[in-house]
């Protein structure tokens, strides 16, 4: 190559290497404007820390929680070191200083007393009592802060400091966040406490179930032992796998095929006692049966259309089970041509205010709006001599649950 071809490669290049450098400075400015300002970049870094701690805090103050979300407390407030304690012991630490790791339960024990923040200083925290051996450490103030929860301190936030002591603004701060700990806390709470009304309404289900039910298919049982055994060793099968879905502990949901099963069970004993005077016609579209729903969502509301619609008219009664795909949602619906309800009857009964009456068809919609939101609820169309129609949405994207396993 000749040196005047050398000398234009060479000014190429740096003609290419500053047009590079010109459009990462122009990018990073640009993304620099977009973010805003320093202080809403400041802003949003602590949003950003929040949320991600919030993730882990939804189990309340348990320590394999506590432990992921301690870095980002400790980002939200700029501390070389965090701790979090709840009643009795250290459940998470994060920085640097880890050998004051043992003393933080001393620190903590007059703010889980007195339920007040407090200030401790470079001759309390003491390395050398502390056993750091650190030359430079940066622990050498903080302040422990009561988490509240349900007027009890059920831990603390122990934020440490670089500087003997803590600011103002350290103190502030960690008030604020053991407040914000303490909302995470109470909202598990709260959560637990809706899982075990969940529970109770199920079992409250199963009771239903138990008395009426039970009663009536054993009766129906009976009646064919002398004249078709073979038909009554069929229905005591069934029985027996209805009641033993029914009845069972694992998970609170299961899927839609498994609960048309349960129906298809109940049905089939329900038919042994009304013979032809019960039709059952139903359409269900395959792609949902995989949906997952709550469990004993749909029994419920068929025995309703039996009991309360069917058992109060004369001649044949017709139930129609439909589930239909749609792009968002599994759309299932449950109709009878039975006796129907007086509209403010119905809303007397879903609003709890009809006693015992109905208790399926109230339970049912109550576990609908508590897993998916109010606009969840049953739609209920029914007028007296008219029959009943119920809608549900089932949404198909939804939290992971616990799903009962299919039976054996």
């Amino acid at each position: 190559m000749s040196q005047d071809a050398l000398s234009l490669a060479v000014i190429a290049l740096v003609l290419v290497a500053g047009a590079v450098v010109a459009l990462v400075a122009w990018r990073v400015g640009r993304s620099r404007r977009d973010f805003g300002s320093d202080a809403e970049r400041a802003s949003y870094t602590i949003l950003h820390s929040a949320a991600q701690a919030g993730r882990y805090l939804r189990g309340g103050l348990d320590p394999d929680g506590a432990a992921k979300a301690a870095g980002h407390l400790r980002s939200m407030l700029g501390a070389p070191a965090l701790a979090l304690t709840d009643e009795s012991r250290l459940i998470a630490w994060d920085g640097a200083g880890s050998a004051h790791q043992g003393t933080v339960m001393a620190l903590a024990q007059q703010t889980l007393a007195a339920g007040r923040t407090r200030v401790v200083d470079d001759a309390e925290l003491d390395c050398a009592a502390a056993g750091c051996t650190e030359r430079d450490c940066p622990v050498r103030g903080a302040v422990v802060a009561p988490v509240r929860a349900a007027n009890r301190v059920i831990g603390t936030v122990v934020a440490f400091s670089a500087s003997p002591g803590a600011g103002a603004g350290l103190v502030r701060a960690t008030g604020e966040v053991a407040d914000w700990v303490a909302t995470q806390a109470e909202l598990a709470e709260l959560d637990r406490s809706r899982t075990l009304l969940m529970e109770a309404e199920v079992r409250a289900l199963r009771a239903q179930i138990s008395p009426h039910f039970i009663y009536n298919s054993l009766n129906a049982i009976a009646s064919y032992i002398l004249t078709d055994p073979a038909r009554a060793r069929e229905l005591v099968v069934e029985f027996a796998d209805f009641t033993r879905y029914s009845f069972r502990r694992h998970g609170e949901f299961t899927t839609l095929a498994e609960e048309l099963k349960s129906i298809d069970r109940y049905l089939l004993l329900e038919r042994a006692r009304f013979g032809e005077r019960l039709q059952v016609s139903l359409r269900i579209a395959p792609e949902v049966l995989g949906t997952v729903v709550p469990f004993l969502s749909l029994q419920p509301l068929v025995e309703n259309a039996v009991r309360h619609g069917l058992e109060a008219r004369e001649g044949v009664g017709h139930i129609s089970i439909t589930a239909e795909d749609s792009p968002n949602e599994a759309i299932v619906r449950i109709e009878d041509d039975g006796a129907g309800m007086d509209p403010e009857r119905l809303r007397e009964v879903l609003a709890g205010h009809a006693g015992g009456v109905h208790v399926g068809l109230r339970n049912v919609d109550a576990r609908l709006r508590q897993v998916y939101g109010d606009d969840h609820g049953l739609v209920v169309e029914t007028a007296p001599g008219e029959g009943t129609l119920i809608t549900l949405r089932i949404p198909k994207s939804q939290p992971q649950h616990d799903v009962r396993p299919p039976l054996d």
